[in-house]
């Protein structure tokens, strides 16, 4: 991103710095209106959002997170058992996909929340503000009379916004192969209702949107870790890290005292949106978790970026 994609033409004092920078009569003679506020904002976000999703890095990323699905459904079609002759092994749903195409999406973001995920987060979180930092182009965009506040905002908010396109593609992607490999209708859900494969469809976007959510309190702490170095490299190997570090903790029996406090303890907690009544319990602490994440770290973040001497 550079500064001139925010700014715009400001030569003459009409561009979008203007407004930012000087409060202006609204038509009630109301001083503070900013008639341009929003429309700089969301070019702001615009910019962020294209300097995310072209580069061919993130595309690579995307494609990678597409084509997963496809190797698991061709690998589950040429070893799956005859409909209700599964094994019992793996994730509770594992043995249903043979049934229903629809649960090949719930078995692709279970695999690929151990690893793939993270890192597709980690590398975007981690070079959000450390690559502008080491490419010398932080600086130029904190000229702009936006506060350092609202630009991690804009930051944060882009990450997000791939996030959850990350998990949309996933889920698209299993969806079609899903259809393609195997029957698709009425889903039967893990408590044994069944439900219209419409109200099953309607439950996977819940599904993709929880995890969407547990990623992007891993983005929180990776735009955390993102402002304390010049290195994008680091930042990314720091959130792998971390959240490696805590899925090893997470499955050993002896730290079950803070298994709950882990940042990818509720990842797998979608399960609770596929039963009879929907485990909201377990749902809402998942979401609690996630959010607090997000409190706790985006604070991190603001409190370091807004003192951090920026050099770079």
């Amino acid at each position: 991103m550079s500064a001139a994609d925010i700014t715009g033409p400001a030569a003459d004092g009409s561009g979008p710095t203007a407004d930012l920078a000087s409060p202006r009569a609204d038509p009630a003679g109301q001083q503070g209106y900013r008639p341009g506020l929003v429309p700089a904002w969301m070019r702001f976000l615009r910019s962020e959002l294209s300097l995310i999703f072209l580069r061919w890095r993130n595309l690579a990323l995307l494609a990678v997170l597409a084509v997963i699905p496809v190797l698991v459904g061709i690998a589950l079609k040429l070893s799956a058992p005859p409909a209700g002759g599964g094994n019992g092994a793996g994730p509770a749903f594992l043995d249903q996909v043979a049934g229903n195409g629809v649960f090949l999406a719930l078995l692709s973001l279970t695999v690929l929340l151990t690893l793939v995920l993270p890192l597709v987060v980690a590398v975007v979180a981690g070079d959000s503000v450390a690559g502008e930092a080491g490419h010398g182009t932080l600086r130029y965009l904190l000229v702009i009379p936006a506060g350092r506040a609202r630009l991690l905002g804009i930051k944060y908010a882009a990450v997000v916004i791939f996030c959850a396109a990350a998990c949309g593609v996933v889920t698209a992607a299993s969806l079609a192969v899903g259809a393609a490999l195997f029957p698709v209708g009425p889903v039967t859900l893990l408590s044994g209702t069944t439900i219209s494969l419409g109200a099953g469809l309607l439950r996977l976007v819940f599904v993709t949107l929880y995890v969407a959510a547990a990623m992007a309190a891993l983005a929180a702490i990776g735009l955390a870790i993102s402002t304390l170095t010049e290195h994008p490299i680091g930042a990314i190997a720091a959130i792998l890290v971390l959240a490696l570090a805590s899925e090893v903790t997470d499955s050993v029996q002896q730290f079950a005292v803070v298994h709950p406090y882990l940042p990818t303890h509720w990842w797998l907690s979608f399960d609770a949106l596929l039963r009879s009544p929907i485990a909201w319990p377990e749902l809402t602490h998942g979401l609690a978790s996630f959010g607090s994440y997000v409190i706790i770290f985006g604070a991190i973040a603001w409190a370091r970026f807004s003192t951090a001497d920026v050099t770079s």
